[in-house]
């Protein structure tokens, strides 16, 4: 593996294996009301409704505060800014265990959700230390750290039968604040951090950081991350209140399987990112979007019961999923929702490489958002219709749109740079695509890369 100037293969694992491990943290505390969320909506004998609404709004600060953390973190570094935010997120959880009241509730479930802003102060850290052909591997390992929520649906359950829900929450602060102290201890100043204290060069202000969201370009990328993201984490919370109600289960069975949910739609995140590096990032959001939309047609179908008028008398037929027929397409379903994870950031170093902080922070901004918006858009369409399918159902139109979204953005794009260009090159994205390797080592030897134009 080529290596930065300056930087030793020593460093580079060290920084992905300290932010890896400091991200998964964060995301189990991030989701930890997925679990202990169930307990406190029988204490307080909540509506499906308040209950997306609690479980969400972590997810509301874990998302807006991303822009802002990742500003920060391009101008103060990774090494200072992760271990502020972890310990600030600490505190919150810990306080969280003093309150008694729904509306109370939802303020702590504020200062909790700063664990998701974690996500862009590591994006922003760790692909300081690698070059443009290996980003993508290595934040798609960063990426990784979403095994935090299956972390929380496998462990949470039972810490909370063991010690209770307010114990598992101090257990949950307590290891934040541990990992907090051993990131600053462990971690090195990156690079650029390091070039800037050397030479005395000013960090790029944050109106400059912003300039490039302007670009629609930017804002397709974060309507894709709204799903593949957005979505993960709305049914990392969803599904151990849908197997509880849907299937009958036990809260700790029902963490297992959302748990099974969680698992590769986090671990999978590497490979997406080799394969957005090898490929290209539109090969693998095309098949992050057509698998999704295949395995959400059959999760969207209720449990449904038909009688047929026959010749000798009525018919009867039954269609519906079994739970294991479910996990299973579950499974399916994160392993492709974690390559298109990787595939969105795959883009952002190599056509923003000086405003990674504030594009992915828009991106990731986006994305949570989407956890937020669509565990209470879940739980009011269970309100409403009274079918537990009805979420997959929301899920399966928001996949389409955007799928024909992105071909129809693809295609008028590539028309522009290359008229009469064949079908099957839409597949490769530029910059990143071997087909334009050449055009963009050119572009390399200038000092400061141009801004690709706005796309559609």
């Amino acid at each position: 593996m080529k290596t930065l100037q300056g930087v030793t293969r020593t460093d580079q694992y060290r920084a992905l294996g300290l932010s890896t491990f400091a991200f998964t943290v964060c995301f189990a505390v991030w989701t930890i009301f997925s679990i202990i969320g169930v307990k406190i909506k029988g204490e307080l004998g909540l509506s499906d409704t308040q209950f997306g609404l609690l479980v969400a709004t972590p997810v509301l600060t874990g998302s807006v505060s991303r822009i802002f953390l990742g500003v920060w973190t391009e101008q103060f570094g990774g090494r200072v800014m992760f271990p502020l935010q972890m310990l600030i997120t600490a505190v919150a959880v810990w306080l969280l265990t003093s309150v008694h009241s729904y509306p109370v509730f939802l303020l702590a479930a504020l200062g909790l959700g700063l664990a998701g802003g974690s996500f862009i102060v590591g994006v922003a850290y760790t692909s300081r230390w690698f070059d443009k052909e290996h980003q993508g591997t290595a934040l798609g390992i960063f990426g990784a750290g979403n095994v935090g929520a299956a972390v929380t649906n496998f462990a949470a359950p039972f810490l909370v039968v063991a010690v209770g829900w307010e114990g598992t929450a101090r257990v949950y602060a307590v290891v934040l604040a541990a990992t907090a102290v051993l990131f600053y201890l462990l971690a090195k100043t990156d690079p650029v951090q390091e070039e800037r204290k050397r030479t005395g060069a000013r960090a790029i202000s944050a109106g400059e950081q912003l300039a490039p969201l302007k670009n629609m370009q930017v804002w397709r990328f974060a309507t894709y991350y709204f799903f593949v993201f957005g979505g993960f984490v709305a049914l990392a919370s969803f599904l151990p209140r849908y197997y509880v109600g849907a299937y009958g289960l036990e809260l700790t069975t029902a963490g297992v399987f959302a748990g099974l949910y969680s698992l590769p739609g986090s671990v999978f995140r590497a490979l997406g990112g080799w394969m957005s590096d090898k490929w290209g990032a539109r090969s693998v959001m095309y098949l992050t979007f057509i698998v999704s939309l295949v395995i959400l047609f059959f999760m969207s179908y209720p449990q449904t019961s038909y009688v047929v008028s026959g010749i000798k008398g009525d018919i009867a037929f039954e269609f519906g999923l079994s739970v294991g027929v479910f996990v299973a397409l579950t499974v399916l379903l994160g392993f492709v929702m974690s390559l298109g994870k990787a595939a969105v950031y795959k883009h952002i170093p190599v056509y923003y490489p000086h405003h990674v902080g504030a594009v992915g922070g828009l991106v990731g901004m986006i994305g949570g958002l989407g956890g937020f918006f669509l565990p209470i858009a879940f739980g009011m369409l269970l309100d409403l219709t009274g079918v537990w399918t009805a979420p997959f159902m929301l899920l399966f139109v928001l996949v389409a749109i955007m799928a024909v979204w992105m071909h129809i953005a693809i295609r008028r794009m590539e028309h522009r740079r290359h008229p009469g260009l064949k079908a099957e090159k839409y597949l490769s994205d530029v910059p990143d695509s071997p087909l334009e390797r050449p055009a963009r080592d050119q572009a390399a030897s200038v000092a400061e890369p141009a801004q690709p134009r706005p796309a559609s």
